[in-house]
């Protein structure tokens, strides 16, 4: 029953969302809220059991295998990105720009909030290390929704939204690597058995990346076409799940190997996934918010500064990246302000290590960083206005204009 609530409440949300009643000119910040999906986020947590209670901490642990399916679609999405011809083109100034302004804000959060983490647990200085540092690997994420969307409006030169976009697609690269690290660390009773696990995330996910390519090779019919896409991605997130390992190291795993095969087929594996990508991602934030605790005092206590030490970061860091590309890519000359979107990546990550190290500190970590990419994505709006100052490469819009980001 509390399943089929979850599906009617998303469902409900989504009517709103695509209607008339959320105008972007009367209820800017909830018009983007719906369009990022993290109005979704809001109603799971305000049903949550720490809230409303209309879904109890057990029916939650009924539905871990749905999130373990959604983590593991969103990995594949995101192998699939990584065009290995696009990466091999791209000159080494752009990899280090990408490092620098996500290595920026990582380091403007993580070791500061050890101390207050330390303080506020009572835990061991390891395991407020740990949860520092994914504290410092949500942050160094960023979105290019803005972008996209303002180039396809017309508000953005279309060289200096793409170019945003794929400084925030290669900067995923530094939170997934974040997180194997802390899976590697904190998953297992020691080192050893930590490292085997996420080499064996990757391995399934290769695997299943392989034996996905190899049934659909053949495929002409669409419908056959996307069961078996969608019935290979449920096996990643399914395997995953049961082995107890990474679903989203997986899925990324399988979304690179499809990529490195590539071909029509695979492109057409790409556009199957792509019709169900919305849903999926708005069932994975709802039951990521389902999961906060709304009454860690701690938490809330640490989301001011987790929010203000990555704007900062974010700012600097831009301004760090545009001075080590040089001319290599066409960049807005107020960078930073295009990257305070944080995006669902950032919910993946911390979703993930609080299934696979549960405990208090990993839940801490889960509520700041849901709260934060709340309140950065409100942020985010009048941030990239500063972005689309007056030049020659914005377009004046007649109206306010939000469209859904994806």
């Amino acid at each position: 029953m509390q399943a089929l609530l979850v599906f009617l409440s998303i469902a409900a949300l989504s009517l709103l969302a695509s209607s008339r009643a959320l105008d972007p000119g009367r209820f800017p910040a909830l018009a983007r809220l719906a369009a990022s999906g993290f109005l979704f986020l809001i109603v799971g947590v305000l049903l949550g059991p720490s809230v409303a209670g209309v879904l109890s901490a057990r029916n939650l642990e009924g539905m871990r295998p749905v999130l373990a399916l959604g983590l593991g679609t969103a990995g594949v999405i995101l192998g699939l990105n990584l065009e290995p011809r696009l990466l091999r083109l791209l000159p080494r100034p752009v990899y280090t720009a990408a490092l620098a302004h996500a290595g920026t804000a990582f380091f403007f959060v993580a070791p500061p909030l050890v101390a207050p983490l330390l303080f506020t647990s009572g835990l061991s200085l390891k395991a407020a290390v740990g949860a520092a540092a994914l504290l410092g690997a949500a942050a160094s994420l960023s979105s290019g929704h803005f972008a996209v969307l303002a180039f396809r409006a017309g508000r953005m030169d279309r060289a200096r939204g793409l170019g945003i976009a794929l400084l925030t697609m290669l900067d995923d690269a530094v939170g997934l690597g974040v997180l194997a690290l802390a899976l590697v660390v904190g998953a297992a009773s020691n080192v050893g058995e930590g490292l085997g696990l996420v080499c064996l995330a990757v391995l399934l996910g290769i695997l299943c990346g392989a034996l996905l390519a190899f049934l659909t090779h053949a495929l002409k019919d669409p419908a056959e076409l996307t069961t078996v896409t969608l019935g290979g991605v449920a096996l990643v997130g399914g395997a995953a799940a049961y082995l107890r390992v990474s679903a989203l190291l997986a899925g990324v795993a399988c979304g690179a190997t499809l990529a490195l095969v590539g071909g029509r087929t695979v492109e057409r594996v790409a556009r199957a996934l792509g019709r169900v990508e919305r849903p999926v991602f708005l069932v994975l934030v709802f039951l990521v918010g389902c999961g906060i605790h709304a009454r860690d005092w701690a938490a809330w206590a640490l989301v001011p500064g987790f929010v203000g030490l990555r704007f900062l970061g974010k700012v600097l860091g831009g301004k760090l990246a545009q001075r080590v590309l040089g001319g290599a890519l066409e960049l807005p000359p107020r960078l930073g302000y295009a990257l305070i979107a944080q995006g669902g990546l950032a919910l993946c990550l911390v979703a993930e290590y609080g299934m696979l190290v549960p405990g208090g500190l990993s839940q801490r970590v889960l509520d700041v960083v849901v709260v934060g990419a709340v309140l950065n994505e409100l942020l985010a709006g009048p941030a990239f206005r500063q972005v689309l100052g007056p030049g020659p490469g914005r377009a004046t819009p007649s109206s306010p204009e939000v469209e859904v980001a994806t």
